[in-house]
C-alpha cells in the first residue's frame, strides 16, 4: 500500500499547470464609449472620403492650347488667369489643326484660337462636359477683355442621347459592384476548386463588361453602336483586375486580406475615381491615387475607347493588366501554401 504523504501533495501542487486567470473585460460604458469614439472617426474619415475630393474639386492646371499670333499669347494667357486663376496649363500651337489634333489625342483638353478681338474655343465634352462647359466660360471672358465675341465648337462631343455623359459617370459602382461580388460567389461555391473559381471570375468578367457595353450602347445611347467591342474589353479588364484581385487577397491573406481589399476599393477607389469628370478635375494629388486603382483605371480606358478610338488609355490599360497580374500572383502563392505544410506535415 502506498502512502501519500503531504510533501508528494505539495510537490504534485507544485507541478500541476496554473489555472488561467479569468480574463478581466471592460466595464460596459467603456466598450459603448470607445465603440462610439472609433465608429465617430470612421465616420469622419468617409466624409472626407466621399465630399472632400468633390468640394476640393475643380479647374487647376488644366493642359489646353492656344493658337494665336505670338505677340498675342502673353496677353491670352494673362486673360485666362484673371478669369480662372491657376485653372490653366497653356501651351501654344501652330494651327487651330495642331490643336484639333492634340484634343483627340487627349494631350490637352481642349484650347482657344484668338484672331484679333475674336475667341474661338475648341472643347471636348466627351472628355469631361464639366471641363469644357468651364472652358467655355473662360473663353468668354477672354473675349470680353478685348470687347469681342467666343464661338464654341465641341470637337469631341458626347452623344445626343446622352448630352451630359450621365451613362460613362454611372459606372463606378457597378464597377466595384462587379468585381467584389464575384470574387465572394465564386470562390465560395468553389471552395475547393480554386480553377473553377479563376474560371467563373473570368467569364463573368467578360459577360459583364458586354453587359455594361450593350447597356450604355442600346439602353442609353451613351456610346456609339461603333464603341460596343471596345468599350465591352476595357469595362471586361477593369472588372477582372478588381475582381481577381480581391480574389488573391483572399487566397493569400485570409478574410482580412479580401475585407481591407474590397475596403479599398469601396471607400478609396471609388470616390477617387473620378469617372464622371475625370481625374483632372479632381484634387492634386488625389486624381493621380484614383488612377492607380482599378475603378479610376477602369475610368479612363472606357472614356478612352467610347469617345476617343482609345487616345490616352495606354497608362490606364496597363495599369489594369498589372492588377490582373498581380491577382494571379497572389492566387498562386495562397494555393501554394496549404500544399507547402502539408507536404511537411507528411515529412
Amino acid at each position: 500500500m502506498t502512502t501519500v504523504t503531504s510533501a508528494d501533495v505539495a510537490a504534485s501542487a507544485e507541478d500541476a499547470p496554473l489555472a488561467p486567470r479569468p480574463r478581466r473585460t471592460p466595464p460596459a460604458l467603456a466598450k459603448l464609449v470607445g465603440l462610439t469614439v472609433a465608429l465617430g472617426a470612421i465616420l469622419v474619415v468617409l466624409l472626407m472620403l466621399f465630399i472632400m475630393p468633390s468640394l476640393k474639386s475643380g479647374a487647376h492646371d488644366l493642359p489646353i492650347g492656344i493658337v494665336a499670333a505670338s505677340e498675342a499669347v502673353d496677353g491670352v494667357e494673362a486673360a485666362l488667369q484673371q478669369a480662372a486663376p491657376d485653372a490653366y496649363d497653356a501651351r501654344a500651337f501652330a494651327s487651330e489643326e495642331d490643336l484639333r489634333a492634340a484634343i483627340a489625342d487627349r494631350e490637352v483638353v481642349g484650347g482657344l484660337v484668338v484672331e484679333g478681338s475674336g475667341v474661338h474655343a475648341l472643347v471636348a465634352s466627351a472628355g469631361s462636359a464639366v471641363i469644357s462647359g468651364g472652358l467655355s466660360a473662360s473663353a468668354q471672358a477672354v473675349a470680353a477683355t478685348s470687347g469681342g465675341t467666343a464661338q464654341v465648337t465641341d470637337v469631341v462631343a458626347l452623344p445626343g442621347a446622352d448630352p451630359t455623359g450621365i451613362g460613362i459617370g454611372g459606372l463606378a459602382f457597378p464597377l466595384v459592384f462587379g468585381g467584389i461580388v464575384p470574387a465572394v460567389a465564386f470562390r465560395k461555391v468553389f471552395a475547393r476548386r480554386l480553377g473553377w473559381a479563376v474560371a467563373g471570375i473570368a467569364t463573368f468578367s467578360v459577360v459583364g463588361g458586354l453587359i455594361v457595353a450593350a447597356v450604355l450602347a442600346f439602353a442609353f445611347g451613351s456610346i456609339a453602336a461603333a464603341s460596343f467591342w471596345p468599350v465591352a474589353a476595357a469595362m471586361s479588364l477593369g472588372i477582372g483586375a478588381l475582381a481577381l484581385a480581391l480574389a488573391g487577397l483572399q487566397e493569400a491573406f485570409g478574410g482580412k486580406g479580401f475585407t481591407i481589399g474590397a475596403m479599398v476599393m469601396m471607400f478609396i477607389g471609388n470616390p477617387l475615381a473620378g469617372i464622371a469628370t475625370t481625374s483632372a478635375w479632381l484634387p492634386a494629388g488625389w486624381g493621380l491615387v484614383g488612377q492607380l486603382l482599378p475603378p479610376g483605371a477602369t475610368g479612363t480606358l472606357v472614356r478612352s475607347a467610347a469617345y476617343f478610338g482609345g487616345a490616352g488609355g495606354l497608362t490606364a490599360a496597363v495599369t489594369l493588366a498589372a492588377w490582373v497580374v498581380g491577382g494571379i500572383l497572389l492566387l498562386v502563392i495562397g494555393a501554394r501554401r496549404p500544399a507547402a505544410r502539408l507536404s511537411q506535415s507528411v515529412a
